[in-house]
């Protein structure tokens, strides 16, 4: 099969990523083959590609935002037969017998395994994982447009319920990418007033058309204090501008996996008072399920641009320089 692997972690632009032909994998007891149509591309996949995430394995095909078909089964599996659409995301993996997962925070576990960074993920034709961590899709939403869901949707669901948001709230979105513009749809379902801050020209355009009630600069400061605050972009600088944006109580969460260092902050101006400042890692697969029983109530709308199987490489350096407006996703064996 064809497949897109990290051979040299560093910089996009110096083509950390490589295409090129593997054996096909073949799916344990537990596991399903999938026959990839189509894969998000997420900023954990640069973060992967350029080092910043310390490789778990050498030449790891990444891509966690995975939609296709089964085209196979090992001999354990019941869930879903073949010929069935599932997708599957980041989390591929837990032990399900330390502390944090008997507690049910499963996101936690001490010994947990991920798509694209310990196993090979879904910027490939075809991809395993075990049956228990897939998803059935919502029929309502084509492959390209499910993509985005399994991680830019199921984080920014695990972000919005660490933030707090109160009923009719007050939200302020830091990076306005993929996960945020569905978290932005998520909010405004519960009747939230959003504001949006990114440097971004074209996001704050898709911020204000998707409902948002004012979008900003990315250091800009609100016209009312927020009661719950997101940050999305990976740039520390940020949290101390979104902690002064916060009102009395308010809380703010850090969304992403990797973040720059955060400078010293003023503790009478940006903490005091009952402010608090989260972070948001990886997920359950409650959450997942959830996210998707959400997205097809509301619905989400995800905004994407589709890049061609041989042009990985060029989405992720779009990633990389904030030239994307929405999600970007993949077409691997889809039409």
């Amino acid at each position: 099969m064809k497949a897109w692997s990290v051979e040299r972690p560093g910089p996009i632009e110096r083509g950390p990523l490589v295409l090129g032909e593997r054996p096909d994998p073949k799916p344990e007891a537990n596991e399903i083959l999938v026959q990839v149509t189509y894969c998000g591309v997420c900023r954990t996949d640069l973060h992967l590609a350029e080092g910043d995430l310390v490789p778990h394995r050498s030449s790891t095909v990444p891509g966690h935002e995975v939609v296709g078909v089964v085209v196979a089964r090992g001999a354990a599996t019941n869930r879903f037969e073949v010929g069935r659409r599932v997708g599957i995301a980041w989390l591929r993996h837990t032990c399900g017998v330390c502390r944090f997962c008997r507690r049910g925070d499963e996101n936690l576990c001490l010994t947990p395994r991920f798509t694209g960074w310990d196993a090979d993920g879904g910027f490939a034709e075809l991809t395993t994982v075990d049956e228990a961590f897939a998803y059935a899709l919502p029929d309502g939403f084509d492959d390209a447009s499910a993509g985005p869901l399994l991680c830019s949707g199921i984080i920014g669901y695990r972000a919005l319920q660490r933030a707090e948001l109160p009923e009719g709230g007050r939200l302020g979105i830091y990076g306005f990418g993929a996960s945020a513009h569905l978290v932005a749809q998520m909010a405004l379902a519960r009747d939230a007033e959003v504001h949006v801050f990114t440097r971004a020209p074209e996001a704050r355009r898709l911020a204000l058309e998707l409902g948002a009630t004012a979008a900003g600069d990315s250091d800009a400061e609100p016209d009312v204090p927020l009661d719950s605050a997101i940050l999305f972009a990976p740039v520390g600088h940020l949290v101390p501008v979104a902690m002064r944006a916060l009102d009395r109580g308010g809380t703010l969460a850090i969304a992403g996996i990797h973040l720059s260092d955060i400078p010293a902050m003023n503790y009478d101006a940006e903490l005091f008072q009952e402010r608090q400042m989260r972070s948001v890692t990886a997920n359950t697969r409650a959450d997942g399920e959830a996210l998707l029983a959400l997205a097809e109530s509301v619905p989400l709308r995800p905004t994407v641009t589709t890049y061609g199987f041989e042009r990985v490489d060029e989405a992720l350096r779009d990633v990389a320089a904030d030239r994307l407006t929405g999600a970007a996703v993949v077409s691997v064996g889809g039409s």
